[in-house]
């Protein structure tokens, strides 16, 4: 399988990264961003864009992939509207809608959010915002398109958040988080099982196009479901 990943710096993507690289069934992972991963290895070719809106430049390099890990997002934190609209839904759009051209048989996986707001309607922002990217690759012409809703996320392997509030947050609660991960499995998804998931569905499947916290730690778990 070919993988492309958007967001590889950041800590999901991290995480999706390493099980990608682990994974006998990659053959190839290509990541697209303005930095790079830092890690060198057979499999990953990455390449660096800075215009995260206009992939014309790009194209020979999008297509012949059987999926793409969308793991690129930014806290609502601080952030208005028009803003957190930008970097969620439009940089999401231009990349989306250029591969689903390219590709014809790929899968896209996007990584969204506990609570999000398919309705688009609801009192909180960045939940509406989150439910339009969601509903908008959801009629895109992928082959298949499935939205992770993670809640909490654990951070294994030394994996780290770029967002200094949720960084200062995994040290400080550390231990509580692995306690909940524990006592609560489906509250808590680690970096691990996250990325398991991701590779489960595109190998397998789901009759679920929305997964939520439970279900992807369902997937992370099972091998085949159909």
């Amino acid at each position: 399988m070919k993988i492309l990943i958007f967001g590889v710096t950041g800590m999901v993507g991290q995480g999706v990264l390493r099980e990608c690289l682990l994974d006998a069934e990659v053959t190839e992972v290509q990541t697209i961003g303005r930095n790079k991963s830092g890690i060198m290895h057979p499999k990953l070719k990455e390449i660096r864009h800075s215009n995260m809106m206009d992939y014309s430049g790009l194209e020979e390099h999008l297509s012949g992939f059987d999926a793409c890990f969308f793991c690129l997002g930014v806290s609502s934190a601080g952030m208005g509207e028009a803003k957190y609209t930008r970097v969620t839904y439009d940089i999401t759009k231009a990349a989306a809608e250029t591969l689903a051209r390219l590709n014809a048989e790929m899968v896209f996986v996007y990584v969204s959010g506990s609570g999000t707001d398919s309705t688009e309607q609801g009192r909180i922002m960045w939940r509406r915002v989150k439910g339009k990217t969601e509903n908008m690759l959801l009629k895109l012409t992928f082959k298949a398109a499935y939205m992770f809703r993670p809640g909490i996320i654990q951070p294994l392997r030394g994996i780290r958040s770029k967002t200094k509030m949720y960084s200062l947050f995994y040290m400080l609660f550390k231990p509580a988080v692995y306690l909940m991960h524990k006592l609560f499995p489906n509250a808590v998804i680690t970096t691990q099982e996250l990325g398991q998931a991701m590779l489960n569905i595109i190998k397998f499947g789901s009759d679920k196009n929305i997964l939520e916290a439970a279900d992807i730690k369902f997937y992370s778990e099972r091998k085949n479901f159909l």
